[in-house]
């Protein structure tokens, strides 16, 4: 009997101490994940008629004197650019195709410091943070070798930087201490070439050359209106749309024909 006691007493404590630990558990786990914050305003961005690019700010709180790293991207996807090259030794031209997979469309990264001195490489190239690490992630096809991968890809990066769909900074966010935490917030422009989807927004927290947290938001972008129906219908109303777009351009050649013959015509 005292021994049947002494093993119900035994299991007692250690369902206890089970408890115990996973309130622990849980306890930790919900404090985490309130110790970084995210918010992206302006997260519906809608391309109507007189759409030409928006703004996106990103804000949220840390914990003080915490290092941060901000990554807007697309989803990976593929592309394909033309290649140029001297055609008979002295002729630019189209020389033939590269495909690029794995890649985002767009790719804007920013960070309280340079990112050489927030992460070691191991932790960059684990969360592709920067285009070292974007670079060593695609493929990039047909090449010959690592030094015109990295060729192919300088290319594509100075491409989509001038496009406004690649973008990297350190020191544009700006950190404010208050209530014992530290309030984050930096404001960017929304290029009008980023396509409609949904976008990725990541603050990452460095500490200790480490990524010690992140949060993710989301911004969605949609065509509305006029341009929705246009891109609908060209999509899956082909004929109609081609005889639509024919109309428009003969009533709008038509109309500046109009526009000449009153202004007297042309001399």
């Amino acid at each position: 009997m005292e021994k049947t006691k002494t093993v119900i007493l035994a299991i007692l404590s250690l369902l206890a101490l089970l408890g115990v630990s996973i309130l622990g558990l849980l306890i930790y786990t919900a404090d985490a994940s309130a110790d970084l914050t995210i918010k992206a305003n302006h997260d519906h961005i809608k391309i109507d008629f007189f759409y030409h690019g928006s703004t996106v700010s990103v804000k949220g709180n840390s914990d003080p004197g915490t290092d941060l790293i901000i990554k807007i991207t697309s989803p990976e996807g593929h592309q394909a650019l033309k290649k140029k090259g001297k055609a008979a030794g002295f002729l630019w031209m189209n020389v033939g195709s590269l495909e690029f997979e794995h890649v985002p469309n767009l790719y804007f990264l920013h960070s309280t410091k340079k990112i050489e001195d927030l992460l070691s490489k191991d932790e960059i190239e684990k969360y592709l943070i920067g285009y070292t690490a974007l670079e060593k992630h695609i493929e990039i096809k047909p090449v010959e070798n690592e030094n015109e991968k990295t060729r192919w890809f300088n290319e594509f990066v100075k491409f989509k930087e001038s496009s406004k769909l690649y973008s990297t900074s350190h020191g544009k966010i700006s950190t404010t201490s208050k209530n014992g935490r530290q309030d984050y917030y930096i404001l960017l422009d929304w290029p009008f070439q980023a396509s409609p989807g949904n976008y990725t927004v990541t603050v990452y927290a460095v500490k200790d050359g480490r990524v010690a947290e992140k949060a993710d938001a989301n911004v969605l972008v949609e065509q509305v209106g006029i341009v929705k129906t246009l891109f609908d219908m060209a999509k899956n109303k082909a004929a109609l749309y081609g005889i639509i777009s024919i109309v428009a351009a003969l009533g709008a050649g038509f109309g500046v024909g109009l526009i000449f013959r009153k202004g007297g015509g042309a001399h």
